[in-house]
């Protein structure tokens, strides 16, 4: 069976777990482990508090620091009102691509790496090689962040990580970081009529979104000298403003969901300084005259650092040496890369499939990238 094949066939089980990102990845998980223990593999199955999500942590070759990590999320966005022509977690075949949810992100690169797991058992003789494969990426890399403290613990680092999302199998040496928050206030209800009476919870959020659009106006002015993301400044999304229960009542509760992408740290410690200033100068203040009870609190979804390029990255020059590239890039959407440059390792992303198709109805890898991943992975033995 040639190792395209063994691909497919282990892309189709692995799209069968609808392993959303709000349910357990547990079926998958147990799946990849056996897979991988069969072929050899050292496997180490670190689960979440929850018990009900795990990462997987398999490796080939000596146990010593050093070698390459493949990694790669095992969770996917939901399908939920969006209008697919097949079944999301069936794969489909047509002219071709492989369509299913997960698909392009990110399972097809996972599938590509287990395909190979009897070439890496083999080659991996004096350098490791990692598989690590995460929980809950797309809700703010909590399994990478786990991934990465486990592997502190452990004293252990690779020299490299090959992060797999899809860039058509491009190599990606930098994107930017992904600071995701809720900010919750709480008011006084009341009757409409007496607005004086009541603290309009609504009211204060949509001022701490009109600050959120100066800050983003700000951030333009700080852009970093020869910065190469598309936008080159760092940014600020307001996703969503929830509060309120009827046209004639003082809103006591709401809340906004927003995130920032810096391009630089700096960048997010100005926001989160002047945010913290303007809550606590302007905001309460004026809210806890009418009720001391009033309050203004900020969750922290996920702080995960962009992938800074680096002159010296010796995982971008590895990936262009595999792929033939004669050149790099940036994206801009985040990934775990910046995970393990934290930890001391050089990371770059490289993986089938175009992010165009990712968390869409109908996602779908094309075969031929499949097959470039392949051609990349099997390069990689031979370096092993």
């Amino acid at each position: 069976m040639s190792d395209l094949t063994t691909c497919i066939n282990e892309l189709r089980t692995l799209i069968s777990y609808p392993t959303v990102s709000a349910d357990s990845n547990l079926g998958l998980i147990h799946h990849v482990a056996g897979v991988l223990e069969h072929h050899g593999a050292r496997v180490e199955v670190q689960h979440d508090d929850s018990g009900q999500k795990a990462n997987v942590l398999a490796t080939f070759g000596p146990d010593r620091d050093g070698g390459v990590v493949l990694s790669g999320h095992t969770d996917v966005v939901p399908v939920a009102d969006q209008p697919w022509t097949t079944d999301p977690f069936e794969l489909v075949e047509a002219d071709g691509k492989l369509f299913g949810r997960g698909t392009c992100d990110m399972k097809g690169f996972i599938a590509a790496c287990i395909a190979l797991a009897p070439r890496f058992a083999e080659a991996a003789r004096t350098r490791p090689l990692h598989m690590a494969f995460t929980y809950d990426e797309e809700v703010g890399c909590l399994g990478g962040q786990a991934l990465v403290n486990r592997l502190r613990e452990q004293g252990l680092r690779p020299a490299m990580a090959i992060i797999g999302e899809p860039t058509e199998m491009r190599v990606i040496e930098g994107h930017k970081g992904c600071y995701e928050y809720t900010t919750r206030f709480t008011g006084l209800e009341g009757h409409g009529s007496s607005p004086d009476l009541g603290v309009n919870a609504v009211e204060y959020a949509v001022r701490y979104v009109t600050r959120l659009i100066e800050l983003s106006d700000r951030l333009r002015d700080r852009v970093p000298d020869g910065s190469k993301f598309e936008p080159p400044w760092s940014t600020i999304n307001t996703g969503a403003l929830r509060g309120g229960i009827a046209h004639n009542v003082i809103p006591g509760a709401a809340e906004v969901e927003w995130e920032m992408r810096p391009v630089q740290k700096s960048d997010a410690e100005f926001v989160k300084a002047d945010l913290a200033d303007y809550v606590a100068d302007e905001l309460l203040p004026a809210m806890r005259r009418v009720d001391p009870r009033a309050s203004i609190e900020t969750e922290t979804i996920a702080e995960v650092d962009g992938l800074e390029p680096m002159d010296d990255n010796a995982a971008r020059d590895l990936c262009m040496e595999l792929t033939g590239a004669n050149g790099c890039g940036l994206v801009p959407f985040g990934t775990e890369a910046g995970l393990f440059q934290q930890l001391g390792t050089s990371a770059v992303v490289c993986g089938p499939g175009s992010i165009a198709q990712a968390h869409k109805p109908d996602e779908y890898v094309a075969v031929d990238q499949l097959e470039a991943c392949l051609g990349m992975l099997t390069r990689l033995t031979r370096k092993l």
